[in-house]
């Protein structure tokens, strides 16, 4: 697929490849790897510099994006992202200020702080032991099935109780966008991290920079400012950020992909067998363009539903769906394969194949897994013919 990019977009896009391959080249990556962290918030501030947590703020706040078209804009800085193997809070951050967007007027000096990037704040959804189900809302603040964390009304305020898991970049963020259950349904609250009664339990992924933890909230008291969004703005405001961070990690999955399928042409073509380059083999040939087939699909799906939601156009929930599940299930087959088309070399932890592979699986079960997504899809389908 070829974009038609303007040529804002494409500084935007080629600013932000430069800055990856000038801070964080693989042997960046591989250091990083070794750190609490997975990234330094000095580098993220200036990330943010370049305009990263920009494009979903509102401009009266430092916000604005490059073209017109917010989540397009980030998912080009997203498959960068994803070709470098980067570290950083990008998507988490992104699909929180997507929430914060629409209640900016009573979160105006907490979004000011994430997109100057002094400020992180990371997206508290998952809970121990249960997928995305989430996703099975489609309308109001009764279809969305949260939570096992209790937002419960206390004197002045809330008392918020539960756990949440798979929070990205836990052990970094400064605040945490929890959603929860309160008395009038889906809640969501802004929690400092530093709060009484906030635990915060280092977790692992297969990805060697990405983050998670798990979160504790232990009879943590908050103030009546610390709620976002309430009901029906809570519901909406849930599946806006879901579709944001969908996007943003299918964005992801095709430039690890494109990085890894680009590494492995230029293999084939170096490599040679019995005095002819591997890429001149009919079977190897064949592989290799349903592998380059099935990544311009992956893109062009990705690409629609970031325009689609864009345009607030009706399809963009299926649009979205449709992405995630086809992105998440192509993606790791292909880049799988080129590790195989490696040989002995691909499957060594001194070559840079893993790396990739490593984001494409992770990314392929963060924001929903290519069945829950289906599944959504079907639940979409059932109620337009209802």
């Amino acid at each position: 697929m070829t974009l038609d990019l303007t040529s804002e977009q494409r500084l935007f896009r080629d600013t932000t490849r430069e800055f990856l391959a000038g801070t964080v080249p693989v042997e960046n990556v591989r250091a990083l790897a070794d750190t609490e962290a997975g990234f330094d918030p000095a580098w993220w501030r200036r990330a943010a510099e370049l305009g990263w947590t920009a494009p979903l703020a509102p401009e009266a706040l430092g916000g604005g994006s490059v073209s017109g078209h917010p989540l397009t804009d980030l998912t080009l800085v997203a498959e960068q992202l994803g070709a470098a193997c980067s570290p950083g809070p990008f998507i988490t951050t992104s699909a929180a200020l997507s929430g914060l967007a629409s209640a900016a007027d009573r979160c105006a000096e907490t979004i000011g702080a994430i997109v100057s990037g002094e400020a992180i704040v990371s997206w508290a959804l998952y809970e121990p032991g249960r997928g995305l189900d989430v996703l099975t809302g489609c309308g109001s603040a009764a279809d969305v099935p949260l939570t096992g964390t209790i937002a419960a009304p206390h004197p002045g305020g809330y008392r918020l109780t539960g756990v949440k898991d798979r929070v990205e970049a836990a052990g970094q963020a400064d605040l945490f966008l929890v959603s929860a259950l309160g008395a009038e349904g889906p809640v969501q609250l802004l929690v400092p991290a530093d709060a009484a009664g906030v635990t915060v339990s280092p977790g692992w992924t297969l990805d060697l920079v990405r983050r998670t933890g798990q979160v504790s909230f232990d009879d943590v008291l908050l103030p009546e400012d610390a709620v976002v969004h309430v009901g029906d703005e809570a519901a909406a405001a849930v599946r806006t950020q879901l579709r944001t961070a969908a996007v943003l990690t299918a964005a992801e999955s095709v430039g690890a992909t494109d990085r890894a399928l680009t590494a492995t042409l230029a293999w084939l073509l170096d490599r040679y067998t019995f005095g002819r380059p591997l890429a001149s083999y009919q079977a190897l040939k064949h592989r290799m363009a349903d592998n380059k087939t099935w990544l311009e699909a992956s893109r062009a799906t990705t690409y629609a539903a970031a325009e689609l939601i864009d345009a607030a156009a009706p399809g963009a929930a299926e649009a979205v769906s449709i992405a995630k599940s086809y992105v998440g299930a192509k993606t790791p087959v292909i880049v799988q394969d080129c590790v195989q088309l490696h040989g002995g070399i691909g499957v060594t932890w001194e070559h840079d194949l893993h790396l990739f592979l490593r984001r494409v699986t992770l990314g392929r079960a963060l924001y929903g897994t290519p069945e829950e997504h289906r599944r959504h899809i079907t639940d979409l389908i059932d109620r337009a013919a209802a």
